[in-house]
């Protein structure tokens, strides 16, 4: 039961989100060929889009009031700096498929693109609030297909797991 737990937390943790929390699981399942790897997945997914709610509505408006304070400056202005620059990227490329830019930008499994950074930039652009959540949710779907398919060809080591 704590294993889940761990890649729950993992998992909602930014920057590392699910593309750090399977290949855990993974490293559980080594460990433990009882873990369930498919509960783990669900359980890594609920715990990746649950903040995005939060992201969406409120980041945005938490990291303005905190860009000029004496402590928060620095960091706070570097996620809204990362976002607003993803945010543009995305548009530039999108045009008008900006829902697909937006999952394919959460899918792919590089550092800075998951669910926290894409629904920040996605509030950042105005989009509505449910092709976000929708755009977000596949891309972490894919997200997870990806990086389950690396850790199952052995990739998961690079990730810092022994299998």
């Amino acid at each position: 039961m704590l294993n889940y737990i761990i890649v729950f937390f993992i998992s909602m943790v930014p920057l590392i989100e699910l593309r750090g929390a399977i290949p855990f699981a993974y490293g559980f399942k080594a460990a433990d060929p009882s873990f369930n790897l498919l509960l783990a997945y669900i359980i890594i997914a609920v715990g990746n889009m649950l903040p995005v709610p939060v992201i969406f509505f409120f980041a945005r408006k938490v990291l303005e009031w905190g860009k000029d304070k004496k402590y928060t400056a620095k960091f706070f202005t570097f996620c809204l700096e990362k976002g607003h620059k993803g945010g543009e990227k995305l548009q530039k490329k999108a045009g008008r498929g900006l829902f697909v830019a937006l999952m394919l930008f959460v899918g792919i499994p590089l550092p800075g693109t998951g669910a926290w950074t894409g629904t920040l930039a996605a509030s950042l652009l105005d989009m509505k609030f449910k092709d976000s959540v929708i755009a977000v949710m596949l891309g972490v779907a894919l997200a997870g297909v990806i990086v389950g398919l690396l850790c199952t060809l052995g990739f998961g080591a690079w990730f810092g797991i022994t299998t």
